[in-house]
């Protein structure tokens, strides 16, 4: 299923929300290839989605859900790729 949360993430003067997939990959990039979702967005387990496409995305198929559920959902299906603290300059 492919789920979207809400946007919550400040960066660049706007919000935004995440992209994923609890069943695979393939299935998120065949879901992002044709809305031109750009592959530069796709950050190692979901996509970084500006919060002006989201209501687009809801209604291509995309499920709302928390940002605690799509985390959950990444880790139940052996998906969520987790960075090196140093990644983000922590």
């Amino acid at each position: 299923m492919i789920v979207i949360d809400d946007a919550q993430v400040p960066a660049y003067d706007r919000f935004w929300c995440h992209l994923a997939s609890d069943t695979s990959f393939d299935e998120l990039h065949a879901f992002a290839a044709p809305l031109k979702i750009p592959e530069r967005g796709f950050d190692g387990d979901h996509y970084d989605i500006p919060v002006e496409r989201r209501d687009d995305l809801i209604a291509a198929g995309a499920t709302l859900v928390t940002s605690r559920e799509l985390v959950a959902r990444l880790s139940a299906a052996g998906l969520r790729r987790r960075r090196p603290r140093s990644a983000k300059g922590r």
